[in-house]
C-alpha cells in the first residue's frame, strides 16, 4: 500500500525559495520511480521533476530546470522538491506521484499513486 503525503507548500515572494516533501506513509516497502507535478487553476497537471528508483537519474521540466532539484531519501520514504528562484508562475498545486510499474516519464497517465497536493504560492 502506498499512501503519499505531502508538506511544506506556503507562500513565498518572487525569487525566494521553497521546500518540498513528500512521504510514503504507506505500509510498502518497494522504491518506485518519483515525479513531482503541478496544477494551476483552470490549467492542466504538468510534470515538473522525475527521479529514478534509487535516484540515479533526474529529469525536469525545461521551465523549471536550473531553479528545481529532486532528490529522495528511500531509508526515510522520502522524496523531496527544493525550489528557488521561485516565480509567480509557479503557483499552483504541488503533487507527487508514485509509479509502481517503474516507468516512470512525464505522462501523468504513468503514476498510480498521487498524494492530496500541497499549495505553492508566489507573490510578485
Amino acid at each position: 500500500q502506498v499512501q503519499l503525503v505531502e508538506s511544506g507548500g506556503g507562500l513565498v515572494q518572487a525569487g525566494g525559495s521553497l521546500s518540498l516533501d513528500c512521504t510514503n506513509s504507506g505500509r510498502t516497502f518497494s522504491i518506485y520511480p518519483m515525479a513531482w507535478f503541478r496544477q494551476a487553476p483552470g490549467k492542466e497537471r504538468e510534470f515538473v521533476a522525475a527521479i529514478s528508483r534509487y535516484g540515479g537519474s533526474t529529469d525536469y521540466a525545461d521551465s523549471v530546470k536550473g531553479r528545481f532539484t529532486i532528490s529522495r531519501n528511500d531509508g526515510a520514504k522520502k522524496v523531496y522538491l527544493q525550489m528557488s528562484s521561485l516565480k509567480p508562475e509557479d503557483t499552483a498545486v504541488y503533487y507527487c506521484a508514485a509509479d509502481p510499474t517503474g516507468q516512470s516519464g512525464r505522462g501523468v497517465g504513468t503514476y498510480r499513486y498521487w498524494g492530496q497536493g500541497t499549495q505553492v504560492t508566489v507573490s510578485s
